[in-house]
């Protein structure tokens, strides 16, 4: 399975670049802090489904699919502390974009999880 053929994968590359977009606008102070976090975050999506899909078994994509999901629920909490901070106001496309990754990491686990 080639992981650049996945909607998940495609998905979680275009919340990768809506975090970049967003953290621009954080404070200077931030850039080792929590926009270094909420980037790393964010490209730890996609290079987990990546990983998971060169690694050749359902059983180890499973597992870096369950990474996936972690990285992006850290994303999610990260962009609702910069919320609650004042680094950004609106985050509702941020926040919608997240939920389309979500379900679709949810339902691709699924369906890996049940061809185990």
């Amino acid at each position: 399975m080639y992981h650049r053929d996945l909607n998940v994968w495609k998905a979680s590359m275009d919340l990768v670049q809506q975090v970049y977009a967003l953290t621009e606008s954080f404070p200077s102070e931030e850039r080792f802090g929590l926009s270094s976090q909420l980037r790393r975050a964010a490209v730890s999506v996609p290079s987990n489904i990546a990983e998971g899909c060169g690694r050749g078994t359902n059983k180890d994509l499973s597992h870096f699919l369950d990474m996936a999901s972690g990285s992006l629920s850290e994303v999610e909490t990260q962009v609702l502390i910069a919320k609650n901070l004042g680094y950004v106001n609106d985050t509702a496309e941020l926040e919608n974009e997240i939920a389309v990754v979500q379900k679709l990491l949810v339902g691709f686990r699924k369906h890996i999880n049940d061809n185990i």
